[in-house]
């Protein structure tokens, strides 16, 4: 990989907002002051400031996204970028795939200016003191030279005679460093002859960093093969927020909607059915896939291609049913206790949604009708038995394309097609043995414990309401210590720590529940209790709930979970 060599005067002046943009990502400007200061004292100090990754965009090709022009006045009020205009520019442009925040903040300190609010806005520019020593402190943090974001280059009363402030971006009307400090001549004539050498110093050092050494290094991404390049543009963003590949997507997006803001449209609705219930966490990417899955005869593979401006049209068109039907999917499943954490594989979602676009029936979701009731069950019993099965392991994009198949093709609607679905996920419609066993030995707080937990309160209200994993006999108990305290022998201490964190040792309760309980002993907690909490819980009948019983307690209860996973089907 060979990298093409800048200075910095050149990107600048030459480059930016000329023939090098941004591409329409999520991300926008994060810096503050004290970040441009310190990219300008690691310059001054010939430290590195890494190399940047910039994607060529062949003339032909440039209209296919949507540029974003470097913010040279930063605000932080209206801090968004605006789109470029590439009307007349009759050449290849770049856009800047690693490294917008470093260069924004180089346009802002040599050209530009930075807004903030601190008791009252304040817009201000990079000064260099350049009457300050460099002296390296032994705090990494700490600047070795003096860059500061200033209001004036007037000195502040404490200490005026030390400081004399050079506005940075001065720097950039002198092709000569001499010329540079004979232009400052007239404001260091006040000061001694060493001032005078280390301001001159500071001067020079600033004008060959900006205009001779070549400190810009950037690779040049030729390829318009677009999944290449957002793999790319994946794997370069090593700092800051991860870069999805529905950034780049939503970039082609933009460009290609004809009506509505493609970027605004998909963050929107993210961010709505993060909402509901007690929130989820999808994310861009589910929403762009759903698209694709939602909208009749498109691909579902996640790749640039499959977001031509044909098929973005399509999606566009079927923009507010996609909206609809992967809202009420998310309802549906929140009303019936799945939330972010037992909700192993989001786009398990998808066939729901699915079935709902065909379905097509106003307020599915709240209907209590008899047989709209029924067929609801029969979604969570199979959104519940896909999960524990893990059938969205693996190759997804292959299992959602056999499962929509199936969908498209069903003749009787009203009802959910879980047969047809398990048969080409080739799975059964209920739990086996061996399945059982493994699901009984999921520990406290792991990927399916929830889940499974909440196999056992299948008339609970979920709506609305957080319940949360709990110790039977709780957890402080069995440490080692503890247990050695009560006498028991370390083949019977392997027992119990063997147990205690399984589902054999688990409930669901509600947060106030938990509260109540903390960590008080389950014989004495139990008297307290309803009379069908046992019943609620799967608690088996025992001579004694003491501590000592433990393991007698888990033989028991495990028969009642066995015999409760042995009946479920659909």
């Amino acid at each position: 990989m060979s990298y093409i060599a800048k200075t910095i005067s050149e990107v600048v002046t030459e480059y930016l907002n000329r023939t090098t943009y941004l591409p329409a990502i999520q991300r926008e400007y994060v810096w503050d002051t004290y970040g441009i200061e310190k990219l300008f004292d690691s310059i001054m100090g010939d430290y590195p400031i890494s190399t940047f990754l910039f994607w060529k965009i062949r003339e032909e090709n440039k209209n296919q996204w949507i540029a974003y022009d470097f913010i040279r006045d930063f605000d932080k009020e209206q801090p968004h970028n605006q789109e470029a205009n590439l009307n007349g520019i009759n050449q290849d442009i770049y856009l800047v795939l690693d490294g917008q925040q470093r260069l924004t903040s180089l346009l802002i300190g040599l050209r530009g200016s930075y807004r903030y609010f601190y008791y009252n806005w304040k817009k201000k520019r990079l000064y260099l003191n350049i009457l300050k020593p460099a002296i390296k402190s032994d705090d990494p943090e700490e600047l070795v030279y003096q860059f500061e974001f200033r209001e004036s280059g007037i000195p502040n009363n404490k200490d005026p005679n030390s400081q004399c402030w050079y506005l940075v971006g001065d720097i950039l009307n002198f092709i000569d460093a001499e010329d540079a400090k004979k232009d400052m001549k007239q404001n260091l004539k006040d000061f001694s002859d060493e001032e005078r050498d280390i301001a001159n110093t500071h001067i020079g050092r600033l004008h060959s960093r900006i205009h001779t050494l070549r400190l810009l290094n950037y690779y040049e991404e030729k390829s318009q093969d677009y999944d290449k390049v957002v793999e790319a543009f994946i794997r370069a963003n090593t700092g800051g927020k991860k870069l999805e590949y529905s950034d780049i997507l939503l970039s082609t997006a933009t460009a290609k909607w004809n009506t509505l803001n493609a970027r605004e449209e998909i963050y929107n609705f993210t961010d709505n059915i993060n909402t509901i219930g007690n929130g989820y966490s999808f994310e861009k990417d589910f929403v762009l896939k759903g698209c694709l899955y939602l909208t009749d005869n498109l691909p579902i593979q996640y790749k640039v291609k499959n977001f031509n401006k044909e098929n973005l049209e399509k999606i566009e068109e079927n923009w507010e049913n996609i909206k609809i039907n992967i809202e009420d999917a998310v309802k549906l499943v929140n009303k019936f206790g799945f939330n972010d954490k037992n909700l192993v594989a989001k786009m398990s979602i998808l066939p729901v949604a699915l079935y709902l676009k065909k379905l097509n029936r106003k307020n599915f979701v709240d209907s209590t009708d008899k047989s709209d009731v029924e067929n609801q069950i029969f979604i969570q019993k199979w959104l519940t038995l896909v999960l524990l099965k893990n059938s969205f392991g693996g190759s997804s994009d292959t299992t959602l394309r056999n499962l929509q198949e199936v969908i498209a093709n069903i003749e009787d609607v009203s009802r959910f097609p879980y047969q047809l679905l398990n048969k080409k996920l080739n799975i059964e419609d209920s739990f086996s043995d061996n399945e059982i066993e493994n699901l009984l030995s999921v520990h406290y707080s792991t990927k399916y414990s929830y889940l499974i937990l909440s196999l056992l309160y299948p008339d609970r209200d979920w709506k609305d309401k957080i319940f949360n994993e709990d110790h039977i006999y709780p957890k402080s108990e069995f440490t080692n210590s503890k247990l050695k305290q009560r006498g028991y022998s370390s083949d019977l201490i392997i027992e119990y720590q063997k147990n205690f964190n399984s589902i054999l040792n688990l409930e669901l309760l509600t947060e106030s529940e938990n509260k109540e309980k903390n960590a008080e002993d389950f014989d004495k907690w139990l008297k307290s209790r309803d009379t069908n909490f046992k019943k609620r819980h799967f608690i088996p009948e025992i001579e004694s709930y003491s501590f000592n019983k433990f393991i007698n307690f888990i033989c028991e209860r495990k028969k009642l979970l066995q015999l409760k996973l042995k009946n479920f089907s659909i």
